[in-house]
């Protein structure tokens, strides 16, 4: 069998190298059905360039998750078995954490079935009736489907199963799989985990360049060489986690302000948001229509164009709108730190009803972080795993060394009022005297 390595060229990362087991997961439908799920997902209605695939993206994510563990491994001494196990456990992991995805990524989350109807039992995590989300079905592929017995046959001399991707990708490790990542009494699964999902990961790191670049907006770009340079990984007792010299700070509150102003111009902005809000009524009006179903197996068969077949198949008004590209328009937006809708918005709605205009008042959420959560009562503290400045003294959160966390530590709420398109015109007029009135 051919060793020789091939070349995918990338435009974000220049040329991306896998071997040929890699080549083979590469080929599965699971991970080629993400060519036919846009990363955006309704973007493109507001930025046209951006309508590249989840597909791309997972493949630049595995490349940059490489490139992270070349830097935070030098320091250790390792049997080259264990650093290829690591290594290539670490870029499966990056290569499938998107393979869950429904059609147009996020878009459609909200239409999965419960979780307990995966079938998932000890890797379930949280109540049975809450809706399943695409890091559920993550699971439910790399462990319930064929691509489980492909991991196993292509990997298995190099020590790795689906289950350890699992670990990896959830974070937790069921009994009996606890020990795969302690290497020479050192617990590599926390820093690896980081790598894939984390203030400071691949997938992150991947995403803004990628969509910045196909947005057609700046507002995505940073440093990624000076910030993985300056990756280091962190003994704290038997457990390694991620570290950052202090030297890279700079470079990291650049990259947490390219997430932020990437939420604020282009994930949240209104018009794709207004789309789904019509996909969600739709939804919403006839839920049988479109289900997706549990079965790891079916649910790859569920794409963009599955979504848009369903669309089209139907005579239903919200699916007409979609279709004809006659989304709700926003009339208004006011930008609070409050999640309740302002009573302005609640005045407007109901003069509009009265009006005979249809309205939706909708309020989406932009945040510096997810993995900072700031209390009232308590200091900031991270609720998920630290990112570690390192440098002179003890290593020490990154939230209690970058005034940036202090300065965003609030999330901001936008708050719209999105009108049919036919009477935007007519709704002017009640939002000028409403706005006279305040």
């Amino acid at each position: 069998m051919s060793t020789k390595k091939a070349r995918i060229r990338d435009p974000i990362h220049g040329t991306l190298r896998f071997d040929p087991d890699e080549l083979a997961v590469i080929d599965h439908p699971a991970v080629q059905r993400l060519r036919g799920i846009k990363q955006l997902g309704l973007a493109d209605l507001a930025f046209p360039g951006a309508t590249h695939s989840r597909y791309a993206h997972a493949l630049g994510t595995t490349h940059i998750a490489t490139r992270m563990l070349e830097q935070l491994a030098r320091d250790f001494e390792l049997l080259p078995a264990e650093r290829q196990r690591m290594n290539t456990t670490l870029r499966l992991a990056a290569m499938f954490h998107d393979i869950g995805h429904a059609p147009l990524s996020h878009t459609t989350e909200r239409f999965m079935p419960p979780v307990n109807k995966l079938g998932l039992g000890e890797w379930q995590l949280g109540s049975d009736d809450r809706r399943a989300c695409h890091e559920d079905f993550t699971l439910a592929i790399i462990l319930k489907s064929d691509l489980s017995e492909l991991i196993r046959r292509r990997f298995a001399d190099r020590g790795i199963d689906p289950e350890d991707l699992a670990v990896l990708l959830s974070g937790r490790a069921p009994p009996g799989l606890g020990d795969r990542f302690q290497i020479g009494g050192r617990n590599w699964l926390p820093l690896l985990r980081q790598c894939v999902s984390s203030e400071l990961d691949a997938d992150r790191m991947d995403y803004l360049l990628r969509d910045s670049y196909y947005a057609g907006v700046p507002y995505g770009r940073f440093d990624l060489d000076w910030l993985i340079e300056n990756l280091r990984a962190v003994e704290r007792g038997p457990d390694l986690h991620l570290g950052l010299h202090a030297r890279g700070s700079f470079g990291f509150e650049d990259y947490l302000l390219s997430r932020y102003h990437m939420f604020l111009s282009v994930y949240l902005h209104h018009v794709p948001v207004g789309y789904e809000l019509m996909l969600r009524a739709f939804h919403e009006s006839e839920p049988e229509l479109l289900r997706f179903p549990p079965d790891p197996e079916q649910y790859l068969e569920c794409d963009d164009v599955f979504l848009l077949m369903k669309l089209r198949g139907t005579q239903n008004p919200w699916a007409r709108r979609l279709m004809r590209r006659k989304g709700y328009k926003n009339l208004t937006e006011l930008r609070t730190s409050e999640a309740s809708t302002p009573a302005v918005h609640h005045r407007l709605t109901a003069a509009l009803a009265e009006a005979g205009i249809h309205a939706i008042a909708h309020t989406v959420k932009g945040k510096l972080s997810k993995y900072f959560n700031p209390s009232a009562s308590q200091p900031p503290v991270a609720v998920e795993p630290d990112l570690l400045v390192v440098g002179d003294g003890a290593p020490q959160p990154i939230e209690n060394f970058s005034p940036l966390y202090q300065r965003y530590a609030g999330a901001l709420h936008l708050h719209r009022v999105y009108v049919e398109p036919e009477r935007h015109e007519d709704a002017r007029p009640i939002l000028r005297r409403l706005e006279l009135d305040e």
